[in-house]
């Protein structure tokens, strides 16, 4: 581990701070009725406790449906993508899956990039994407942004969207939840908030510290040069009570008795870093710098990982790390992870009696 730390803490640079971004609605009214043409799922005529509540359902097909589901908190509307199971005979547990910086609003998605939902598909589970929140941390702000506007990712996440999903879908109740690069804080936050709401949590390529220099650095990049906010708008002046509070590596106590998968590359290029290769979005022409920037991101993804796993050690947490011998910071190798990760994520919706 030493030598580890010490290699990757040897090329962290604030060009990695700069970059890692890169890669990785109006007021409703409740509906009334169910869809009949969605096997399985229904409106609720239910608000949550602070008055959200889902307004409408499009189905794509008998798998595959949309909500419009309005936040109180945000006083905004939202869609939700969901891949329901193939037997929908009894109730079934639900895996929400973020994405990255861009939310979920742009191309860089785990429905358009990867193979995911086509490997989820016969596990039996509802699959909920999260859709919105670039470059918010998904995150509780405390004020409102010119740029990123009305951020309360954090309420939406834990305290409206689950109870109104559990409702519609006729959910078991038992939830896991996982995401790429900029959700690794949220993803651990949503386990450390939400008590026994999330029973497995994976991040794959995540970091997960807020208080060091270099993290604050980091976060600082991703909503101010990429999302064009400022981010004491989201949690006041850096290193205050919210970034604390906000930093899983430190309240890593509360992630006790959660099913917990890491995983990470290392900066070394791989299999998925050749132009062309699964997972790639740039012109290939463009490959070589993406992937010199990708390098210098998951290395610092590795040593986030690793200090993560040290805390967790020190406290008797167990965990599942896989640190790869190869890869930087792409879909191709997300891919994978997320079925790697699936016995993880399976111990949570599928308890033992």
């Amino acid at each position: 581990m030493n030598r580890r730390i010490s290699r990757v803490t040897a090329r962290l640079t604030v060009a990695v701070l700069a970059t890692v971004a890169a890669l990785g609605l109006s007021s409703a009214v409740p509906a009334a009725a169910d869809d009949p043409t969605a096997p399985g799922v229904s409106v609720p005529d239910m608000k949550t406790d602070d008055g959200s509540f889902i307004q409408s359902v499009g189905v794509t097909d008998d798998r595959h449906v949309t909500f419009t589901v309005y936040s109180a908190a945000m006083n905004q509307t939202f869609p939700v993508d969901v891949l329901r199971p193939a037997d929908t005979s009894e109730p079934r547990p639900t895996l929400y899956l973020l994405n990255g910086a861009g939310g979920g609003e742009d191309a860089a998605t785990w429905q358009l990039r990867t193979d995911a939902l086509d490997f989820l598909s016969d596990k039996n589970i509802n699959v909920v994407q999260i859709i919105g929140g670039r470059f918010s941390w998904y995150t509780d702000w405390l004020q409102p942004d010119r740029a990123l506007g009305v951020n309360k990712w954090s309420t939406y996440l834990g305290k409206e969207l689950p109870p109104l999903m559990t409702a519609a879908l006729t959910s078991s109740g038992n939830n896991a939840i996982a995401g790429i690069s900029m959700a690794g804080l949220p993803v651990l936050n949503s386990v450390i908030f939400n008590p026994g709401l999330f029973r497995s949590a994976a991040v794959y390529s995540g970091f997960f510290q807020t208080i060091t220099p270099m993290a604050r650095e980091a976060i600082k990049m991703v909503t101010e040069l990429y999302g064009g906010g400022k981010v004491e708008n989201m949690w006041g002046p850096e290193g205050g009570p919210l970034w604390v509070a906000n930093d899983p590596t430190l309240n890593a106590e509360k992630l006790r008795g959660t099913n917990l998968f890491i995983s990470t590359g290392n900066g070394i290029p791989g299999a998925f870093d050749m132009p062309g290769a699964r997972g790639r979005m740039e012109a290939p022409a463009d490959t070589p710098k993406t992937v010199a920037l990708g390098s210098l991101i998951e290395a610092n993804c590795e040593l986030s990982s690793a200090i993560l796993q040290k805390r967790l050690e020190s406290l008797n947490i167990p965990a599942t790390f896989e640190f790869r011998s190869s890869g930087t910071h792409i879909w191709g190798y997300w891919q994978d992870d997320l079925k790697t990760s699936w016995p993880v994520l399976a111990q949570g919706l599928f308890p033992n009696p």
